[in-house]
């Protein structure tokens, strides 16, 4: 049995017969430890001289963008994150400054610390990393843990957190900018609810739901619903919804198309699988990665991995998956065109392609605890789905 809140992110499957353990996980953020890893090269550009600062940052309770914030705020330096870590874990992951100059001190809070580990002669880049690292405690499981195997075949779907978990609605922020109705855009920033979400953010969404209260309950929005004031003051004091989405940091709003991309993906790979597509191995006229992560087309007798069209303006039709994902875009009237979008072209996506199935390494069981390593882009989430099988994901720990 899918549970209800897969199905609204595209998740229509499982790939494996296993029965699942249940449990829970994120009971404690201990519990859960996201180690980022970069490639060797990477690795060995970084020396003791100057050049541009690398740290590391480690943290629990906050998400890297807020942490990088605090840090600015703390320091005046502006940092990059080679990826984006959430709250609901102890992460540990590289941060570099793009600039030359005096390095910050270490220095550490009640949520997150900055260690100074060396220079590089150039930025590192979001190519350096290659994976992370995961080290996982599920809690309240049965004993069968350990005859989960290794070597199961598991689809490369995108999880939870990237529609907003408790509150999935960025893919269809996304697709209202994509369908240019930028006013419902609006309302699902402001008034979206979620049975997970807290009773505090429902009531005050539900408030939301009319723009005649945009003022009067302007103040009343709690801190944590800072993308929310931002919008609200902008419709508050012009009435103007491109403006309003404007005034929302570049990435986020980037992540909204990226978000409505994920679903598609998703839900194309699903449909693939129940369409009994070979997912696992690639063919004649397939479209793979090589083991350095290079796109090309199938070569036989060279180890690639098989890879979908990840959906936009140049998308590539010629795949043995078109047929499926062009009734998809039918179905969610929106069409592949739709992603370059004049009225906002700074968050236009090409669109691309992205690996079919996981691939993890370095996995290892013992009782309830597990440690594996996937590529840069997978979700940890999407493999312990596989592994867990909970009837409702999002109170499991997800």
């Amino acid at each position: 049995m899918i549970p209800e809140i897969d199905s609204q992110i595209g998740i229509s499957v499982y790939t494996t017969k296993f029965s699942g353990i249940g449990g829970k996980i994120r009971n404690d953020p201990e519990d859960f430890e996201v180690s980022e890893l970069i490639s060797k090269h990477a690795t060995n550009s970084i020396t003791p001289e100057s050049g541009y600062a690398v740290y590391k940052l480690k943290k629990k309770k906050i998400d890297t963008n807020h942490a990088l914030s605090g840090i600015f705020r703390k320091t005046g330096v502006r940092l990059k994150s080679l990826g984006l870590k959430d709250a609901s874990a102890v992460t540990e992951q590289f941060v570099g400054s793009p600039h030359k100059g005096k390095p910050i001190e270490d220095f550490s809070t009640e949520k997150y610390s900055l260690r100074k580990i060396g220079f590089t002669k150039k930025p590192l880049s979001k190519k350096d990393m290659i994976g992370n690292n995961f080290k996982i405690q599920i809690s309240d499981c049965s004993e069968n843990l350990t005859s989960f195997d290794e070597h199961n075949q598991i689809l490369n779907f995108y999880g939870y957190q990237r529609f907003g978990s408790k509150r999935p609605v960025t893919h269809l922020i996304g697709k209202a900018i994509l369908q240019r109705d930028f006013d419902m855009a609006v309302d699902l920033i402001l008034s979206f609810t979620s049975s997970y979400d807290s009773a505090e953010n429902t009531e005050i969404r539900e408030k939301l739901s009319d723009k005649a209260n945009y003022k009067k309950y302007f103040d009343k929005v709690p801190s944590q619903m800072d993308i929310e004031k931002i919008v609200l003051k902008e419709m508050i004091g012009h009435d103007d919804s491109i403006r309003a989405i404007r005034a929302i940091p570049l990435s986020l709003r980037r992540f909204y198309i990226q978000a409505y991309e994920s679903y598609i993906f998703n839900k194309s790979l699903s449909t693939a699988f129940l369409d009994g597509e070979n997912l696992f191995e690639s063919q004649s006229g397939d479209v793979c990665f090589d083991s350095k992560s290079i796109i090309g087309k199938f070569k036989d007798g060279v180890e690639q991995y098989l890879a979908l069209p990840f959906v936009g303006y140049s998308y590539y039709k010629k795949t043995r998956f078109d047929y499926s994902i062009s009734k998809i875009l039918v179905d969610e009237e929106i069409t592949p065109k739709d992603f370059f979008i004049k009225e906002m072209q700074e968050v236009s996506s090409e669109g691309g392609f992205r690996q079919a199935a996981i691939h993890c390494t370095d996995y290892m069981s013992e009782k309830n605890r597990v440690e594996f390593s996937l590529s840069r882009g997978s979700f940890a989430t999407i493999l312990l789905r596989e592994i867990m099988k909970p009837n409702d994901p999002l109170n499991a720990g997800f």
